[in-house]
């Protein structure tokens, strides 16, 4: 049998965000039901763009899709825990790039889950992916670490 991997710690991240959690992100078990961690994930990422000028969701020409997302649960999270989400990126290429997003529990220095997901820079009306352009590529490149 595979050990289980060990969560990251916040270092491991290279910025951050505290997203809120609702009443509603709880399930009948008491906890964040697993699809809030994907929410949390593309809101910790598409914040991120958005505020450096690199996604405009009204009138871009380009749009990221999310083409692969995975996720590891390592420890539970419910309201009103407040959550940080760290974020960094392992995989930049021409027009896709990999993040991987850490989920922080109050000030716990573990994550409490980690996951990727990977976006395609494509044109807004072809969807045929188009090369990032230099503001993407310097606001992505401070972020990547090694694999």
């Amino acid at each position: 049998m595979a050990e289980r991997p060990i969560p990251s710690s916040r270092s491991a991240y290279k910025v951050y965000r505290e997203i809120g959690l609702r009443w509603s992100d709880n399930d009948i078990y008491g906890h964040m039901n697993n699809v809030v961690h994907y929410s949390l994930f593309d809101t910790a990422v598409n914040v991120y763009l958005i505020e450096n000028d690199v996604l405009d969701i009204k009138n871009g020409a380009e749009v990221f899709l999310v083409v692969e997302t995975g996720c590891r649960y390592y420890a539970e999270m419910a309201f009103p825990d407040r959550v940080t989400a760290g974020l960094r990126v392992r995989k930049l290429g021409s027009s896709s790039v990999r993040y991987e997003i850490g989920l922080f529990r109050n000030d716990e220095d573990a994550a409490a889950a980690e996951g990727f997901f990977i976006h395609v820079n494509v044109d807004r009306l072809s969807r045929r992916p188009v090369p990032f352009g230099d503001t993407a590529r310097r606001l992505l490149e401070p972020l990547a670490v090694q694999a």
